[in-house]
């Protein structure tokens, strides 16, 4: 197979990260942006993250997505509002042919969830942009640099030639 010809296309693919609250989300929505319902496309996390307190509905609910995910996503065009984070148990199936791990950690299970299964797994490490400290701007730039690193990475594993998930954002988004 010749380096120019891209891997055949995975019917369905899974990003997993720690929470499900920062890479894989924007791994998920930049890859269902690139190829639309031609493959299925989901994420998880090792494990939820912290629940907080909804004072409309009085309950503890788990956290959403990051806010500044939130905030990186929407400037192309991606609104991540409605995702609610979910580990390897919440999935709702767990049929992939490919599995994408974001950290070491989510590596690791990957490894167990495609135990004798026809599953192939990729790593790709990635940085953890909720590490940055300093100014808003500052942190911003780490999440879009990680929104952007998987965006080029998606279109080249996924991506016929053509536009990136970024360069599908609405005109004007960036």
């Amino acid at each position: 197979m010749s380096a120019d010809v891209p891997p055949p296309q995975p019917g369905a693919v899974l990003f997993a990260c720690n929470l499900n609250q920062v890479r894989s989300p924007m791994a998920e929505a930049l890859l269902k942006r690139l190829v639309g319902d031609r493959i299925y496309v989901d994420s998880c996390g090792l494990k939820l993250p912290a629940l907080m307190h909804d004072a409309v509905s009085d309950e503890d609910v788990a956290a959403g997505v990051d806010p500044f995910v939130e905030a990186v996503m929407a400037e192309i065009g991606c609104d991540l509002a409605g995702h609610r984070p979910k580990t390897f148990d919440g999935l709702e199936d767990s049929s992939f042919d490919l599995v994408v791990s974001l950290t070491p950690e989510a590596q690791h299970r990957a490894v167990e969830l495609a135990r004798g299964r026809a599953a192939d797994i990729e790593y790709w490490p990635t940085a953890d942009p909720t590490l940055i400290d300093g100014s808003r701007q500052a942190r911003l730039e780490a999440y879009r640099e990680v929104r952007d690193v998987l965006a080029r990475r998606i279109a080249e594993r996924f991506g016929r030639p053509g536009p990136s998930p970024i360069d599908l954002a609405p005109h004007g988004a960036l």
